[in-house]
């Protein structure tokens, strides 16, 4: 299926998806949209989803699955190193927590350059021993470095892209701050600009088409239930343990998806991934121990503030 096609029907299924529950729960509470705001909306879903999804499965023909989620677990570090750009993070290099960033983000981008530089030995599973000897599996491995490394580089900026979509939206939830609603918006600006993309890349109608095949299966599963549902739950997550602890279930998705690849697609598996989805993970859990060290420290000097206070007052 033509990834094009396929990024402009995943954001419409979602938005037909959301639109009645962004209705139903939140048309009471919906704040005014300044014009302003619907021109920040508009750009956060250009380059954060309809490009950043669009280069994503550009990236995936060169490549494959398990380097897409080895290179997804370094969002985290994309993400802390654009809010200390932008100011939104600090980073105390004198201090543990700081330096555990650091390295962290340090070896994260060593992971990149492992999965872009390094294939290695490649690994099979047993189970799909037979059909790797009895016909010619197109494995993403076995094509020529130059493609390989293209779609590393169209991967990592699509997850630039993701990154700087994460850190800019929450100011504009600042200012318009109906989740539900912001969401649909994005998923329908989305929509259209997709579709503006699609039709100038795919002019042959029987690539739009959708039957009762996998293609219909792969657009309802990504608009309902990656967009809509894991959306919802992760805001959910976030609202009631936070952020870092969302993302300390990151790196999982890379292990999914190696076993799903490798079961299901019976894709061939590189050393260089799995060694490069490693350091990855590594470098993850080093930002997000030092992050969540940070927050420790600043909730106990609070606290003894406040008590240093109480006592005063006393």
């Amino acid at each position: 299926m033509n990834t094009f096609v396929f990024v402009f029907y995943r954001q419409a299924f979602a938005t037909m998806f959301l639109a009645p529950l962004a209705f139903f729960f939140e048309r009471k509470s919906v704040p005014p949209l300044s014009f302003v705001t619907f021109i920040k909306i508009f750009m956060l879903s250009l380059f954060g989803v309809t490009l950043s999804l669009n280069l994503n499965g550009i990236a995936l023909s060169y490549t494959s699955a398990t380097l897409a989620a080895a290179t997804t677990a370094s969002l985290p570090a994309i993400t802390f190193f654009f809010a200390l750009f932008l100011g939104m993070e600090s980073l105390t290099v004198k201090s543990i927590q700081g330096t555990a960033k650091l390295l962290g983000i340090t070896v994260c981008m060593g992971g990149v350059i492992t999965l872009a530089l390094y294939k290695g030995p490649l690994l099979k599973l047993p189970l799909c021993l037979h059909l790797h000897h009895h016909q010619n599996i197109p494995g993403h491995v076995s094509g020529g470095s130059t493609s390989w490394l293209k779609g590393c580089v169209l991967m990592v900026t699509s997850n630039i892209l993701w990154g700087l979509w994460l850190v800019l939206q929450g100011r504009v939830l600042k200012v318009y701050p109906s989740k539900l609603y912001f969401t649909t918006l994005h998923c329908l600006l989305s929509s259209i600009q997709s579709f503006v993309i699609a039709i100038a890349v795919e002019r042959d109608i029987s690539a739009w088409k959708l039957g009762w095949n996998l293609r219909l299966v792969a657009v309802i599963y990504c608009g309902f239930i990656v967009t809509g549902v894991a959306y919802y739950l992760q805001s959910w997550v976030i609202e009631k343990r936070g952020p870092v602890f969302l993302s300390m279930f990151t790196p999982l998705s890379l292990f999914f998806t190696i076993l799903s690849s490798a079961v299901l697609l019976c894709e061939i598996i590189s050393l260089g991934s799995i060694l490069g989805g490693l350091l990855l993970i590594t470098g993850l859990y080093c930002v997000l121990w030092g992050k969540n060290r940070e927050e420790k420290n600043a909730n106990d000097e609070k606290t003894e503030q406040h008590h240093e206070d109480d006592a005063v007052c006393k």
